[in-house]
């Protein structure tokens, strides 16, 4: 069985990014899936109620801003995709071991993980577990920002989801950064 890992949130100015790992059953309907930037938020939130509702096992991780300005984004991404493998493990135990064959992460890099992982670029768009693992990040991420706008107002976080629109560089010349910040990001424009 293929565990699928990518990532949503690599490229805002705020808030955490999220990872999940994702494992498929052989029948899972693949023609709901989809690169989650691409799929329209009603999609997406399809997509997301049917694999919770039938993946044998998935997994969420999170990296906070803090430890993105600590060690980078990328690093930050990889250790969230350690922890979406923690979190199928403790939900799932028998996948900690013979049952989760190997991993496909999408990009150039892999997680420390106790299972072999190939990187591929575009598997987002290629491998279905990849992709739902994509859209189950996406969906997290958006809702975890839905609730930060409502603790910090005034930022559009509902909006633009923490990305380096317009709004958000103007929210941060009018208020300064919020606790969510990442402080490491330069913020041009402002």
């Amino acid at each position: 069985m293929i565990c699928g890992f990518d990532e949503a949130g690599r490229g805002p100015l705020a808030g955490p990014v999220c990872a999940a790992a994702v494992i498929l059953p052989p029948d899972f309907p693949v023609e709901i899936l989809g690169d989650s930037k691409k799929l329209s938020p009603k999609k997406r939130e399809e997509a997301r109620r049917l694999i919770l509702k039938r993946a044998p096992a998935w997994g969420i991780g999170w990296a906070s801003a803090a430890e993105i300005d600590c060690i980078n984004i990328l690093r930050s991404s990889l250790l969230a995709m350690e922890r979406a493998w923690e979190d199928l493990v403790l939900q799932f135990p028998r996948f900690a071991g013979p049952e989760a064959e190997f991993g496909v992460v999408d990009g150039l890099y892999t997680p420390r993980l106790p299972i072999p992982v190939l990187a591929l670029v575009k598997a987002d768009a290629s491998v279905p577990a990849v992709m739902a693992a994509s859209i189950l990040a996406k969906t997290q991420r958006d809702r975890i920002m839905e609730l930060y706008a409502c603790l910090y107002p005034g930022y559009g976080y509902e909006s633009h989801k923490g990305y380096p629109t317009k709004a958000h560089r103007d929210a941060l010349i009018r208020h300064g950064p919020s606790p969510i910040q990442r402080h490491s990001f330069a913020v041009k424009g402002t």
